[in-house]
């Protein structure tokens, strides 16, 4: 018999977790061992596991992801145009995010915060040392933070886990590697692609614990609160399903419009093959072949701009992770009874827009990036596995808009190289 595919797998293992979780309560147990303890020793290690991977793949799926935009020539008009266009699409998908979640509140109900239902807590020299580390901010704060992104030790930076310093020291050494003399720039190049190839597989092999993972997490959590988690959950799903129907539907449709001129309803009749792949697989990767030849094919693209911009958009253009990592880390925020200051949310959207630019286009990569985004904040990652009750359905839209915003972005680049045979 064929093994069930892995969200399958995870479906059944949160169906299991409920009825585990409902029978057990945080009592039961086989004589001085609870169930609770089992689902909370089999969770831990699972969160362990993702935590194990984020310095090493967040460090080397960026310089990779840098290096692949090329050198000086490479990145010439074309380039700036690309890149330009990326930073905007995503920065708009962020923004989109943040205002959603602001106004649902997924993370509040009735007022108030949904933590205690969701089975989140921090002791209170968390809860004392996280307010305090917000409290007072505001704008000026900004400054203070551009200040902490540059490292004074990378090493120490990276056993600290500080994860900002470690981004902009990638996105520099993946810059100037490939400007050096190309011997030694072939080197590094290899190297850090095989560290890239390595640390997808570790994580691959991670996620395939996910069904254990997730049923211990799940499980854990109905057994302290019952089915009370799981209405804020839906309001989470809905928060971000909105949010990127919005940015698909509206704020891309605007951008094709004006600034490339083009029909959005027959530009996303001409990719729908690619959604639809996209939907399916929840990888960009594995979209690309698809992708490059509706937008030859269908929407009249030359090869020249859809070779250059598709396989950087695969690596480089996140929209929909982006937007997710963004609500995702508001909503544990709003959940733990945080109320952050706008330098804090400033924070968050700019670890977002980093942590989406280079992550790996795979299945389930923003949860790195979201523990990143935690880790940087303060908050605990113990939040993480109740994500993924929704998250291989939520992971499937938001790789569709990925692949959708590639593809756009291409669109615009195409008309304003003034090309011609565009579907407009």
């Amino acid at each position: 018999m064929r093994k069930p595919e892995l969200h399958w797998q995870i479906l059944i293992a949160i169906l299991l977790a409920v009825v585990a979780g409902t029978l057990s309560g945080t009592e039961g147990g086989i004589g001085n061992v609870t169930f609770y303890q089992v689902y909370d020793f089999v969770g831990t290690l699972f969160l362990n596991g993702l935590r194990m991977v984020i310095v090493p793949l967040v460090i080397a799926s960026i310089i990779t992801g840098i290096a692949s935009v090329g050198t000086g020539k490479d990145l010439g008009r074309l380039g700036l145009k690309t890149m330009g266009c990326f930073a905007l699409f995503t920065s708009t998908a962020i923004l989109v995010g943040l205002f959603f979640v602001s106004v649902m509140t997924p993370g509040i109900v009735d007022g108030e915060p949904a933590g205690e239902s969701l089975n989140l807590t921090l002791d209170s020299d968390t809860v004392n040392s996280t307010l305090s580390s917000m409290e007072g901010r505001d704008g000026g704060d900004i400054i203070e933070l551009f200040i902490r992104m540059v490292p004074t030790n990378v090493v120490g930076a990276a056993v600290a886990g500080d994860i900002t310093s470690l981004i902009f020291f990638s996105l520099l050494f993946g810059y100037f590697m490939i400007r050096i003399p190309e011997r030694q720039a072939t080197t590094l190049l290899v190297f850090w692609q095989g560290v890239n190839e390595t640390m997808l597989a570790i994580t691959m092999w991670v996620m395939k614990f996910a069904p254990i993972g997730v049923f211990g997490l799940i499980a854990r959590t109905i057994a302290s609160t019952g089915f009370a988690a799981f209405a804020p959950l839906l309001v989470f799903f809905l928060t971000v399903t909105f949010a990127l129907m919005v940015h698909i539907f509206i704020v891309l449709s605007v951008y094709l419009r004006v600034l490339g001129k083009v029909n959005p309803l027959k530009h996303l009749v001409a990719m729908s093959p690619a959604l639809l792949m996209a939907f399916s697989s929840a990888s960009s990767n594995a979209t690309l072949p698809m992708n490059m030849e509706c937008l030859r094919n269908n929407a009249g693209v030359s090869d020249r701009v859809t070779n250059f911009v598709l396989p950087l958009g695969a690596t480089l253009n996140m929209d929909g992770t982006a937007l997710y990592e963004c609500v995702a880390v508001i909503f544990l925020a709003q959940a733990y009874g945080l109320d952050l200051s706008f330098a804090t949310q400033v924070t968050v959207v700019m670890l977002s827009l980093m942590t989406s630019f280079g992550m790996a286009g795979i299945p389930a990569a923003s949860l790195v990036a979201i523990t990143v985004i935690l880790t940087a904040i303060g908050l605990p990652v113990e939040a993480i596995g109740l994500l993924l009750v929704t998250d291989r359905i939520l992971d499937m839209m938001r790789t569709a808009i990925n692949v959708y915003s590639d593809s756009c972005c291409a669109v615009i680049v195409a008309r304003s190289e003034k090309e011609t045979g565009i579907l407009v």
